[in-house]
């Protein structure tokens, strides 16, 4: 029998990209040599950081998971240390170390502080929900804002002990909208964020990541809330000074992401920039130019100033119209839409869009970038119904294939529909003017 060497390699990573070498052996009958690789000794380390990103990373997550997290990771650091000197207030207002506090009066106002969040959670549900995932960024925004007014009202309470109830159910309540949005929009994020499939990884390795940034900020905040008791003057500097923080962190966290999914405002400056000049902007370019702020105080860019997904009315009721305006413009326009499953409306420079019953998402998708088109010359065409349909008919489809080939989700747009309607039409013997 011939004296055969066989090599064994082993080789560590969980992406095929992403694979360091740890060991060789060289085995014959006779004799067995191993050489261990440098790379053996960052096995552990590997292993570690394994525990904090997702498998595969950085090609199983979008170019923007990295800048958002480490910019929600400060923003998470700073909402723990105040959260120790709203707290410490919190008990104080309560009566923690006070002799003439009792047991069941801090008891019934901790239970009334988490009960009216339980019903504002509840509320703002019923009110916002479906909302959430057509302004992920926005809220998400708003949630750590509401979350900053919680706690300021648990701060405050000690100033005003005859308000007390008041104002901590008041800040319960912030936070309940906090609780409710903050997830919610977590959710779509995460979605976005999982190239792979691996929605659930993510979220998983952002709870380790989350588990280190609480235990940093518990410390720093016992550490703070030491120095600063007894000194109200140094509590509110530092609770100032973090919450400014906390705030800009939180906008550029919001400012990194550049999601691919069509909601009414990408939309619109989508459909307007190729309008303009037949080319279609990527994601990067359009997240430079979409507003995240929930009130705008300036504009972004004089290319999306007109803000035209505002002047589209999207799932408009038709009993919203009266007599004379269904005689006059629903009529009217009805004859340029009897082979779409959407009625437009222009109603005050406002257009409205009717979605029948029957349409898909593909439908919903068509009928706001049709109207978007009407707004943008609802006062400069005295043909506004047919020249919308010559431009549809010439040049929808390419937009479309344009934003897919950019990696534009198309499947949809994000934004709640809740009235429909059905319509037959029936043209008479005589034109309708």
């Amino acid at each position: 029998m011939s004296n055969k060497t066989i090599t064994l390699e082993e080789w560590n990573g969980s992406s095929s990209l992403k694979l360091s070498k740890t060991l060789t052996i060289k085995a014959s009958s006779s004799s067995v040599s191993i050489t261990r690789s440098a790379a053996r000794f960052t096995y552990l380390w590997t292993r570690l950081l394994h525990a904090f990103v997702p498998e595969g990373f950085p090609s199983s997550v979008t170019e923007d998971y990295v800048p958002f997290q480490i910019w929600d990771s400060l923003q998470g650091l700073s909402t723990y240390i105040r959260t120790m000197l709203s707290t410490q207030a919190l008990l104080s207002a309560i009566g923690v170390g006070e002799k003439s506090a009792t047991i069941i009066g801090a008891t019934f106002q901790w239970f009334l502080r988490d009960l009216t969040g339980m019903l504002g959670g509840i509320l703002f549900t019923f009110y916002q929900g479906s909302n959430l995932d057509s302004n992920a960024k926005m809220w998400r925004l708003v949630a750590d804002l509401m979350n900053d007014l919680g706690m300021l009202m648990d701060l405050i309470s000690p100033l005003f002990p005859s308000a007390f109830v008041f104002v901590v159910c008041l800040g319960s309540i912030s936070r309940s909208f906090t609780g409710v949005a903050s997830g919610a929009t977590r959710a779509a994020l995460t979605q976005h964020f999982a190239l792979q499939d691996n929605a659930a990884d993510i979220s998983a390795k952002e709870g380790s990541q989350e588990t280190v940034a609480t235990m940093i900020g518990m410390a720093l905040g016992m550490l703070v809330a030491h120095f600063t008791i007894g000194h109200p003057i140094a509590i509110w500097f530092c609770f100032l000074s973090l919450t400014l923080f906390h705030m800009y962190a939180n906008y550029r966290a919001v400012r990194c992401l550049a999601l691919n999914s069509l909601n009414p405002e990408r939309c619109s400056i989508l459909l307007q920039h190729f309008i303009e000049t037949d080319q279609v902007l990527s994601p990067e370019q359009v997240s430079s130019l979409e507003h995240v702020l929930p009130i705008q105080l300036i504009s972004w860019s004089s290319k999306n100033a007109d803000d035209l997904h505002k002047k589209v009315r999207l799932g408009t009721r038709i009993s919203s119209f009266d007599n004379i305006e269904i005689k006059e413009h629903l009529l009217s326009a009805a004859s340029y839409y009897m082979k779409a499953k959407y009625l437009l409306v222009e109603r005050k420079g406002i257009i409205n869009v009717i979605v029948h019953k029957d349409s898909n998402a593909a439908d919903v998708l068509k009928s706001f970038a049709h109207a978007v088109t009407l707004a943008k010359n609802v006062y400069k065409s005295k043909s506004l119904h047919s020249d919308g349909q010559m431009w549809m008919d010439n040049h929808y489809e390419v937009f479309i294939q344009k934003l897919k080939s950019l990696g534009w989700k198309t499947e949809r747009l994000l934004s709640p529909i809740t009235w429909r309607a059905y319509w037959i039409y029936e043209p008479l013997d005589e034109k309708i003017d």
